[in-house]
């Protein structure tokens, strides 16, 4: 979302997102998509700050607060990136798919921050129940007769359970 003005708004999705905090990380499920994320310290307090009202500066003046540490406004862009491209910003959130013009590393030596300040979201697939089926082999009692672990169906053809 923007101001007339063109100020970014950006709003933390909330449809179809379960939540939870770990040991000072934020883990996201994404059901639309069934992909996982681990947020880091950092990427987790710019997520919780996106509330489709505040700018992009007070994002970081919050996260200062937050965080107690001085934090650049380049860092907030960089979380938000990486917040977009993983699909967690609500639709008209999301930030331009432009590279930045700068890499993690670049960061650290131009802002002189420790690494762990940085925003870092960590993604995994997370394989669907069907998907997760494992069927085992042949069929017990043969062809046409057998029996497989439930979600599956014995083929009379190979004599072998598939999923059903």
């Amino acid at each position: 979302m923007k101001l007339d003005s063109g100020a970014l708004l950006p709003k933390a999705r909330s449809e179809e997102i379960v939540t939870r905090d770990v040991d000072g990380e934020l883990l996201i499920y994404d059901r639309t998509r069934d992909r996982a994320h681990c947020l880091n310290e950092t990427a987790a307090a710019v997520w919780n700050l996106c509330d489709g009202c505040t700018a992009v500066p007070e994002l970081a003046r919050s996260l200062r607060k937050a965080l107690g540490v001085p934090v650049a406004d380049i860092v907030i862009q960089l979380a938000l990136k990486q917040l977009s491209a993983k699909h967690l910003l609500a639709e008209g959130s999301e930030v331009s798919n432009r590279p930045l013009d700068f890499s993690r590393r670049v960061l650290v030596r131009r802002l002189g921050v420790g690494v762990a300040l940085l925003p870092l979201i960590t993604s995994l697939n997370v394989p669907t129940a069907l998907a997760a089926v494992s069927c085992g082999g042949a069929c017990a009692g043969g062809p046409g007769r057998g029996t497989c672990n439930p979600g599956c169906v014995c083929s009379p053809i190979t004599n072998s359970c598939v999923v059903a």
